[in-house]
């Protein structure tokens, strides 16, 4: 045999073994962190949740390979700016995360409610975030949240900040409400009703009048190692879920909380 025909035999097998055994497209890593509803682990120790499942539809439809690692949500967005991860979801949208994240489609809606305790809320005179400016009102907040572009900006004052205490998950700002430390907290109302119901605490909650915050929720791309080209594909599924009504039962099923 001639190294002409010994040459078209290689490209010939290497051709048939890519056929047999494609090569593997990327792999894209995923962060979640333990935010009830949304991203959780079951009792099967299986992850699972509204933004989980929503994912996982939008990545199959895109076909593209996932690996989900927990990690907190302030070090995912770092991770995300560094290229450490790939994509995040549950994502508000902000000018400077715009500038190092792709931002998809839109495909949930948030909303954040000002929780008190039940028979309260006529007591607590606020209409406007602002008001807590020089109130005696203490309210609750979970670090590291996005509360919308009225709360950011209100942040920088610092009257408005001795008004609000930071903790780390909804279950201490809870607490801290049962026992009188706190007025109020803010939270989504699909985690509080999800919260209320797996801790059988219904009847103890109102939702004050209170505006916070109402808005669009995203899906993350780092663009430090994802393309417009997969930004794309992500966005074509969103559109396509969204169209055949499989999207809205996830989130409708959520919603009446498991």
């Amino acid at each position: 045999m001639n190294l002409t025909k010994i040459k078209m035999s290689i490209k010939i097998i290497g051709l048939s073994f890519l056929l047999i055994f494609p090569l593997h497209s990327k792999e894209f890593s995923v962060g979640w962190e333990l935010w009830y509803p949304y991203q959780f682990t079951n009792k099967n120790n299986v992850l699972t949740g509204l933004d989980i499942e929503v994912f996982n539809l939008i990545s199959k439809k895109a076909n593209m390979s996932i690996s989900y690692f927990e990690l907190p949500w302030q070090r995912h967005l770092m991770y995300i700016k560094s290229g450490m991860t790939d994509i995040a979801f549950g994502a508000s949208f902000t000018e400077s995360r715009g500038e190092t994240a792709y931002f998809s489609l839109p495909y949930r809606e948030e909303i954040v409610n000002l929780f008190v305790k039940k028979g309260t809320k006529q007591t607590i005179h606020l209409t406007k975030l602002s008001d807590l400016i020089g109130s005696k009102y203490l309210i609750g907040v979970e670090n590291g949240y996005y509360y919308g572009e009225e709360y950011q900006k209100l942040e920088t004052i610092p009257e408005f900040i001795s008004s609000i205490n930071g903790v780390l998950d909804i279950k201490q700002n809870v607490k801290m409400l049962m026992k009188g430390h706190i007025d109020g907290f803010l939270a989504d109302p699909i985690t509080m009703q999800s919260f209320v119901k797996k801790n059988k605490l219904q009847n103890e909650f109102e939702i004050h009048p209170l505006p916070v915050y109402k808005s669009d929720i995203f899906i993350m791309l780092s663009k430090k190692t994802c393309t417009v080209d997969d930004l794309a594909k992500i966005n074509e599924a969103i559109l396509a879920l969204q169209k055949n009504g499989e999207m809205a039962d996830i989130i409708q099923n959520w919603s009446k909380s498991k």
